[in-house]
């Protein structure tokens, strides 16, 4: 029987690289994508190797619509199929909205945003049936801070497309996001001590998550258990 078929944006690192590991363990076949952290793709391609993994590492800018149509096609030209995409490519810069440019802004707006719109019309026109699951936040619900005006608005925009996508491809793709709260990833990693400890205590599990957790629960939306879970957003935050 056919590998299924994976195709995780922003995933040389942090949840993306976590995820395309756990993916791989559970026979999946996976599509890793890059921008800027080659180093960290490649060590990710060959550990999925080791996993007997059949891994394809693209690099591309996923709010490059010419980008995002060529690895869409060097993608059907070696698998011909997609089953999963999972939108996950992200990024945000922290400031306040009266230090914020305009170009700040539409940038950050850009990957986390126009990425999941542009890579979902490509994904979904090599998809017979599958899943589409984005990675939203909980900052694009009700946690968002002052200092990221432009991110908790494109993740908020998240959930709203996530809901008009599986309107739009619906019966034979399913779409669904996950909103993570607090992660122990790299971002997270130079936060100030007395924040994290304050932000820990608004939780009710008194920790941040684990990528592996937040992994866990987008394997579980692609998979057949999940059939007929469609167009919502699960969060995943400890009870924040």
């Amino acid at each position: 029987m056919d590998k299924k078929v994976v195709f995780i944006t922003g995933s040389s690192r942090g949840l993306g690289a976590i995820t395309a590991k756990y993916f791989a363990s559970h026979n999946y076949d996976v599509v890793i994508n890059y921008n800027h952290s080659i180093k960290e793709a490649e060590s990710l391609e060959q550990e999925l190797k080791n996993m007997d993994c059949n891994v394809l590492c693209l690099k591309g800018d996923v709010t490059n619509e010419d980008d995002v149509k060529r690895m869409i096609n060097a993608l059907f030209e070696k698998y011909g199929k997609l089953d999963c995409l999972i939108n996950n490519a992200g990024y945000s810069m922290d400031n306040l909205i009266t230090d914020k440019s305009v170009d700040e802004f539409r940038f950050v707006v850009d990957i986390n945003l126009t990425s999941v719109y542009l890579v979902s019309k490509y994904a979904s026109r090599i998809m017979k049936d599958g899943v589409i699951i984005n990675i939203a936040s909980t900052d694009g619900i009700d946690t968002c801070y002052k200092e990221e005006t432009d991110y908790a608005a494109a993740k908020a925009g998240v959930i709203n497309l996530t809901k008009t996508l599986a309107k739009s491809f619906a019966p034979n793709i399913r779409v669904n996001a996950v909103a993570p709260g607090w992660m122990n990833t790299d971002m997270n990693k130079e936060m100030d001590s007395s924040f994290k400890k304050e932000e820990e205590e608004k939780i009710l599990l008194k920790r941040f998550g684990e990528p592996i957790e937040i992994a866990k629960v987008i394997y579980f939306l692609a998979s057949p258990d999940a059939s007929y879970i469609n167009g919502t957003v699960i969060r995943v935050d400890g009870g924040y």
